[in-house]
Parts: C-alpha cells; structure tokens; sequence
C-alpha cells in the first residue's frame, strides 16, 4: 500500500485534536487527524457536556481561525459566585462572588456545548486544504525512526508523519503504543454533567456549590425551549452517586434543587445525563521520539475551575509555537526536548493544586478550614487577582 506523507498526524478528533489540527495547519504544516468514532452531527446527544474557554484559550482559536464560527454560539461568563454549605439539606455557610473586571476583562469565558463546538470546528477544518480529516479510521501501530514516524491505521493505510499528537484520550492508544506510562489517583467519586432548565436567570454567572462529596456547578447556557438553563457538572461520592442515578426524575429534580441551594429556582434536568469516574491522571512523560502528548492523554483533572481544556489548549498552543518557529525542526528531539520542560511543570503544579483543592471541597470535616481559605482569597484583592490570574492560565 503506497506510503501517505503529512508533517503532522494527530490522533483522536475531539476538541483538542481538532484544535491541534487548526493549530498546526495555521503554522503552515499538513495535517491529517483519525478519530475511529463517525464525524460529529452537532447532535446534542453526541456530547452531553459543554466547555468553558478562558481568555487565553479564546485568544488561540482565534489566531487559528476558530472562533469566528464557535462565537455566536458562546455565552459569556461574566461572574464566578462560590457557595460553601454544610450539611443535608444543605445550609449555605459562605458566599463570595468574583468578577473579571478585577483583573480587566469584561469577562472571564465563553462556554460553549461541546457537541455544537466539535461541529463547527470540523465544518472549519474540512474547508482547509492543508487537513485531512479520516473519521471512522483508528490509529492502529506506530514505528518511529529519528527522522520520523510510521503509523498504521485501523483501514489499512500506512502514513509517514514527522511529528505525531497524541488526543486520544484518557486510555490514549497512541500513548500506549509510544511505551508512556501514567500515574493515577482515584477519589472513590464520579461526576455527573448534563443540562437543567431552572425559573431564576442565570445571568451569565457561573455558580459553584461546596458540600461533602464534591461541587456542584451550574455554568450558564443558552435559554432552552424559552426557559433559563445552565450545564450541571455534579460530583459526589460514588455510592451517592449510584443512589441519585436510580432516582425517578421528579427525586432526582428535587435532590438538585436542594443540591443548588434553590439558588435557581426549581430545577428540572433536561435530556440524558453523562456520567465518568473523577481521577487525576498524569503521563509519566509528555514525549517520545516523534510522538508529544496533549490533552488528556497528557492529563486528566478533575472537573473544578474549567482547567481541562484549557490546560489542553496551553499544551497545543506551545507545540504549535514552537515548531513555528523552526519549521525544520517539527518533531525531531530538540522541539519535543524544548514542550517537554516548558509543558511538564505547568501540569504536574496544576494536578497537584486541582487533587488538593478536590481532596479539601469534597470533605465534611474540612469545611471549616475550606471556608476559612474561601474567605482569605476574597477578602484580599491581591491574593484575590493573583489566584484568579492562575485559574485564567496566566494571561
């Protein structure tokens, strides 16, 4: 079978890789990207969940063409509020509200649904000349040389790469076929992400309830069927969690409810509900020859602070970069070298603060020392900027 070249190949078409494909396209390199699964419809039952990108992650969706497409679909983030409650029901203990404008910015986000997202974003690359897009086709083998990487996939062809991306997910194939291994810490918790409607607006604020097994968090979406609605990422201990997901749907509204404080009004879940185990996971490198790592194949956090993608497109955006500025040098070990120490500690600071934040939100016993911290972050402007200017990735 005849031997297909591009300068990048990149595994896995989910955001991530689809912003990596747009990246590296945008920097002048050919890219073809294989995901096993079919193109995405923008069906929202695709992809139950939505993404809140922060400034800087904006900022590179638009630099590479992106975001012009995901904007009028975006809602804006204009407020975070923490809530810090103890007990069942619950009882709110502690409020504190935070807003961009601290530290310039009319807001901090735009979150989008991840199935509308995806579909754009393929709609935009499958008008760039410079990417091939094989759905439905799985990375099957890899054998890399110093001067590049040979990949199989699942339909038979054979593809020579200078540089392979690994966006592939948690159980990355390719990372795994690249001989990286990772760490993982489980919390005995999984989350739930679906969409509820609820009476009270939203008000573009995203609202994070604190109590044991974790956060409850309402990000704002669109109005569905004329109603105010937010995206529900809900982590709790899994044996609640076992417990909430038998519920009939009138229990299941009401533990909500009570869950969000009333903060919203009645609230009433809208379509199907996800469900993943909530784990930090690390790979034990970020590199091999020929092959990087981004995403979560590089990373998984637990859902708390939008760090997931974000943190995924800080990784693509310095691949990206770097190999920009020496285009000969795509791939080979001085440009993997240069990701490596630039990306690992961002992301091994980053999993630990997330796993200790996490440790310390999903903890009965340490709500006193949670809203102490709560209220020491607020309540000092400085600290205040410093924290919010981390969780935004620096910008």
């Amino acid at each position: 079978m005849t031997l297909e070249r591009v300068d990048v190949f990149v595994a896995g078409g989910g955001l991530a890789g689809l912003a990596a494909a747009a990246a590296f396209a945008e920097a002048g390199f050919s890219v073809l990207l294989a995901d096993p699964a079919p193109a995405p419809s923008g069906d929202p039952a695709q992809d139950r969940r939505s993404t809140a990108f922060l400034g800087p992650s904006r900022d590179l969706l638009a630099r590479i063409g992106l975001w012009d497409r995901l904007a009028p679909h975006a809602v804006p983030l204009d407020g975070l509020r923490i809530v810090d409650t103890a007990g069942w029901p619950p009882e709110i203990r502690e409020t504190r509200d935070f807003r961009p404008q601290d530290l310039g910015e009319e807001t901090f986000g735009w979150n989008l649904p991840n199935a509308r997202a995806r579909h754009e974003m393929v709609a935009s690359l499958s008008r760039q000349p410079q990417v091939k897009l094989a759905w439905g086709t799985g990375f099957a083998g890899l054998l890399t040389r110093t001067s590049e990487a040979r990949v199989t996939l699942t339909d038979g062809r054979r593809i020579a790469a200078r540089l392979c991306i690994a966006a592939d997910g948690r159980a990355s194939p390719l990372r795994e076929a690249a001989g990286i291994t990772a760490t993982t810490r489980r919390y005995g918790q999984k989350v739930f992400a679906f969409n509820a409607t609820h009476p009270v607006p939203h008000d573009n604020v995203s609202t994070e309830v604190y109590n044991e097994g974790g956060a409850f968090t309402t990000v704002p979406l669109a109005d569905l069927d004329g109603r105010p609605a937010s995206a529900i990422v809900w982590m709790n201990y899994g044996r609640r969690a076992a417990d909430l997901a038998a519920m009939d749907a009138a229990d299941f509204d009401a533990e909500m409810t009570l869950r969000a404080c009333n903060l919203l009004g009645p609230m009433e879940r809208a379509g199907p509900m996800g469900q993943w185990p909530i784990v930090t996971r690390t790979a034990d490198r970020l590199t091999a020859e020929r092959t990087a790592l981004v995403a979560e194949a590089a990373h998984v956090l637990p859902p708390i602070g939008a760090q997931g993608l974000n943190t995924s497109l800080h990784d693509i955006a310095l691949l990206a970069d770097l190999a920009r500025e020496a285009p000969d040098r795509l791939g080979a070990a001085d440009h993997l070298a240069r990701y490596e120490r630039a990306r690992a500690r961002d992301i091994a600071l980053r999993a630990r603060v997330i796993d200790l934040y996490n440790r310390l939100c999903q903890s009965g016993p340490a709500q006193p020392l949670r809203r102490a911290g709560l209220r020491l972050v607020h309540d000092m402007p400085g600290l205040r900027r410093a924290v919010m200017q981390a969780g935004m990735g620096g910008r």
